[in-house]
């Protein structure tokens, strides 16, 4: 959250977040699609390697299978299913979550375009998680077994996936540090600021964003009830800091949020 031999998984279906199937085709690669979908996308320096000679560039373009759409509310692979590829998200907004002791759902991430998804599957070739679709969406499915053996050729690509991973490391810690020693106040605008951050990154406003999750799951997420994830958020429009109008929000005052954080590093 808070910044690769066989398509995985064998169905085509998937289970929205009200129980029904919904169908996920994936859409064959062509030579000529790939390289639309990688050296000509608009996020290939937020997901692929950096510096890599043509012929290295053409090697890495391989690796991409497919791509798959995923409607809204749809779930990319559950907890339990088998690991073999790695997504990169082409367009949309996924949340991560794990079932929680009581049965509810623990949302654990939210990732957006020109991220990777699936890091999770890597440990013991099945998925810990459940990856949902917060709008409708498209991957490029990246077989796992085809980044291990590229890599060993393309230093640059072995390198970028352990970027990724250590990524994560670094996400994880900074998730323990704002449930642990933050206040409510303090771990909502740390979240809005990594969102800013992240999607500038993107190309998009460092002042506005739409969220794509509902509070609820922002309060999932930050350790917080939705009572006071609305509570901060309506002690922020008071303050001057942020507008919100349902799920956009405008930020008047980005100083004001970096000083509640004290200063702490973001997600």
């Amino acid at each position: 959250m808070f910044d690769l031999a066989t398509p995985a998984p064998a169905t085509n279906q998937a289970v929205s977040s009200g129980g029904h199937r919904i169908d996920i085709k994936p859409v064959p690669m062509t030579p000529q699609t790939i390289k639309v979908a990688c050296s000509n996308c608009n996020l290939r320096e937020l997901c692929m390697p950096l510096g890599l000679t043509p012929q290295e560039l053409d090697r890495v373009e391989e690796i991409v299978a497919a791509r798959r759409k995923i409607k809204r509310g749809a779930t990319l692979f559950r907890n339990g299913d088998r690991f073999s590829s790695l997504f990169a998200i082409r367009t949309g907004f996924f949340k991560t979550s794990v079932a929680s002791e009581d049965g509810r759902d623990q949302v654990t991430g939210f990732q957006m375009a020109g991220e990777i998804i699936g890091l999770d599957g890597i440990v013991n070739e099945h998925h810990t998680c459940d990856a949902i679709a917060l709008e409708d969406a498209e991957v490029c499915v990246m077989p796992f077994d085809r980044i291990e053996e590229l890599s060993r050729e393309v230093n640059a690509l072995q390198r970028h996936v352990h970027k990724i991973m250590s990524r994560e490391i670094v996400r994880e810690n900074g998730v323990m540090l704002l449930l642990g020693s933050m206040r409510a106040e303090e771990r909502l605008a740390a979240f809005l600021l990594n969102l800013l951050q992240r999607l500038h990154a993107r190309g998009f406003s460092q002042l506005e964003l739409v969220l794509r999750m509902t509070r609820e799951e922002i309060g999932s997420y930050l350790g917080l009830k939705l009572e006071t994830v609305s509570r901060a958020f309506s002690k922020f429009v008071d303050d001057g800091i942020v507008e919100v109008k349902q799920r956009h929000v405008k930020i008047l005052d980005t100083e004001a949020l970096k000083k509640i954080v004290n200063s702490q590093q973001c997600l």
